[in-house]
């Protein structure tokens, strides 16, 4: 039996599908590092272990006691490797790793836009952890905006909503600042300085900062009315991209918009332009990569492929 396989792996988790039957499997996000990707592929281990793409042991068979034959492997990563030639490297590694006889990888951001508009046109905005921006165009043309990481860019993510919102509190606890529910917190902002997944722990404090917010807190309100400001921002100048001057869909997709839903898509489209359609997303990134492992690429020609040597 050969069976394809689809990988989402973001900044909090990796995840893993086996097709078509849909097993699943999960594993570690990206972190930061020198050793990155030797860790990305830890965790791709770990996922397709659960998945019985991998065996646990030597000695131990996967479930249903055959271990099934891999055919395309599509990955979309937050934390692309975009050094010369190192994308191809680690393609190679996890072509190897899953015995497979083709792997194809690309950025997160493709797989999230493949999954939020199968007719490949529009714009996709995905916010969980960062947050990048992705237009295509009628003639498969794209263009990436933002997605420039936690210190340079990604406006309006979680992270960039949680580290306001830890702000606030050493400003408040410190009398610099107003004060705000949020200093409630039994969280010492300063620990996370030597915390080695410090991205992911400050992402964690958005939905609280979304929480007092929805209580009224006016500092949590202006962060969220900030940030919404902020995704409009990347969704305008994303659909300025785009030729022509009708409508455009686009989908916000992604963990954060997932948590906050309305409290944020609100703000959101009232500072959109007239040009911008907020759009339900078809599906996810997960979703997305299945759609990469199985299907022709379409538009999405962006990607690092591998294929076994005959």
């Amino acid at each position: 039996m050969k069976v394809n396989v689809a990988i989402d792996g973001g900044q909090s988790a990796l995840r893993l599908r086996v097709l078509p039957a849909g097993e699943t499997g999960a594993g570690p996000g990206y972190t930061h590092g020198a050793d990155a990707a030797d860790r990305m592929l830890d965790a791709i281990r770990a996922a397709a272990t659960d998945a019985g793409v991998v065996e646990r042991e030597a000695t131990s068979p996967a479930p249903g006691g055959v271990r099934p034959r891999v055919g395309v492997v599509a990955l979309g990563l937050s934390g692309y490797p975009s050094a010369p030639g190192a994308a191809a490297t680690f393609a190679g590694q996890v072509l190897q790793l899953l015995d497979a006889d083709e792997v194809r990888l690309t950025q997160d951001m493709v797989t999230a836009h493949a999954g939020a508009l199968p007719d490949g046109y529009g714009v996709v905005v995905a916010a969980g952890t960062g947050l990048v921006g992705l237009a295509v165009d009628r003639d498969g043309s794209w263009h990436k905006l933002d997605g420039h990481g936690y210190l340079f860019g990604d406006a309006g993510s979680a992270f960039s909503i949680g580290r306001a919102g830890l702000r606030a509190v050493q400003r408040a606890r410190d009398g610099r600042g107003p004060v705000t529910k949020l200093a409630d917190t039994l969280i010492d902002p300063i620990a996370y300085y030597r915390s080695p997944t410090l991205v992911d722990d400050v992402a964690r404090f958005a939905p609280d900062v979304l929480r007092c917010a929805a209580e009224g807190d006016v500092v949590a309100q202006g962060i969220l009315e900030a940030a919404a400001r902020d995704i409009a921002e990347t969704i305008d100048a994303a659909v300025g991209k785009l030729i022509g001057t009708g409508p455009v869909p686009v989908a916000c997709v992604g963990g954060l918009f997932a948590g906050a839903g309305e409290q944020l898509l609100a703000p959101v489209r009232a500072a959109l332009s007239t040009r911008a359609d907020l759009v339900p997303a078809a599906g996810n990134a997960l979703d997305g990569a299945e759609r990469l492992a199985t299907a022709e690429l379409g538009p999405y020609t962006a990607l690092t492929v591998i294929q076994r040597k005959q």
